[in-house]
Order: C-alpha cells, then sequence, then structure tokens
C-alpha cells in the first residue's frame, strides 16, 4: 500500500514534467538516461563489498564468507537482477504511457533506488526485516509488468510486434 501512495503523492506534489518525446526512441534514451541513476545503490554495495573482503581476516580468500562479506555480495547480486527486470520494464512502459505519464519513469527509478538501499540496510540488521525492502522493489516491477502485458494484449493487439 505504501508502494502507490508514494508514487501518487511524488506525481502529484513534486513540481517537475518530463520533457516533450515524441518518438519512441527519444522516450527509450529518456528511460536510458533515469536508468543511470538506478545504478547508484548497486554501485554502492559493490564498493562496499570489496571493502569489507579486503577487511576480511580470512587466511583463504576462497573459503566460506563471513556473514558481513555475504551480506553485501548477496545484495549486489539481487539488485542486478532486479536492476535489469525493472529497466527493461521501464523501457517497455515508456513506450505506452502517455506524455503526461513520462513523469512516472525518473519517480519509478528514484523509488527503485531508495527501495534498495532500504532492502540493504534491513538485511544487515536481520533476515526477518528484509521483506519490506524487497517489496518496495518487487510490487512496482510486478505492477509495471502487468502494465505493460495489458498495454500490449489488450490495448494495442495490432501493433504487438511493430
Amino acid at each position: 500500500l505504501l508502494c502507490p501512495c508514494l508514487v501518487y503523492g511524488a506525481y502529484v506534489f513534486l513540481p517537475f514534467d518530463a520533457p516533450l518525446l515524441p518518438t519512441v526512441s527519444a522516450r527509450l534514451v529518456y528511460t536510458l538516461r533515469c536508468a543511470a541513476f538506478a545504478t547508484f545503490p548497486i554501485v554502492l554495495g559493490m564498493i562496499v563489498s570489496g571493502v569489507s573482503r579486503l577487511c576480511n581476516s580470512a587466511l583463504e580468500p576462497f573459503g566460506e564468507l563471513q556473514r558481513e562479506v555475504e551480506i553485501h555480495r548477496t545484495y549486489v547480486s539481487q539488485s542486478i537482477h532486479l536492476f535489469i527486470l525493472y529497466f527493461f520494464n521501464m523501457a517497455v512502459l515508456a513506450t505506452y504511457l502517455p506524455q503526461e505519464g513520462l513523469k512516472l519513469i525518473p519517480l519509478l527509478t528514484g523509488l527503485f533506488a531508495i527501495s534498495r538501499l532500504m532492502y540493504w540496510l534491513s538485511y544487515a540488521i536481520g533476515r526477518s526485516f528484509r521483506s519490506f525492502g524487497f517489496s518496495m522493489t518487487f510490487l512496482p516491477l510486478l505492477a509495471m509488468l502487468l502494465w505493460n502485458l495489458y498495454s500490449m494484449f489488450a490495448l494495442e493487439p495490432e501493433n504487438l510486434l511493430a
């Protein structure tokens, strides 16, 4: 329930609009530029993971990982997988949204970045708390996927492969 409220509140109250993007290629470039900001939590996780590996006192570099190192490695791996799914769904979404709805692309990008940081923090605190951060990432992804499938099969079935 929190995700739709956050996105709607940001959509209504933040004072910015998407630039005029009449072509599909311009929309895809806009989505690509917005998605670059979503890589910030992943790169930060890679840096912290590398530093934690360097600071690890294990004598065997390929041996059993300590919990601190494993948390960061798992976070980075899962974030990369979710980012790929998120990016492809945002790219498809950008092609179906009307011009007024393109404001959602940077908002969804920001939600992804904040959600991944919340997941990382809650995962480091305890594994039982990570479901909140994961759902903040996964549920918008699921909503985008359902909207994209609806748009492809119900709204424009004649342009499905065009």
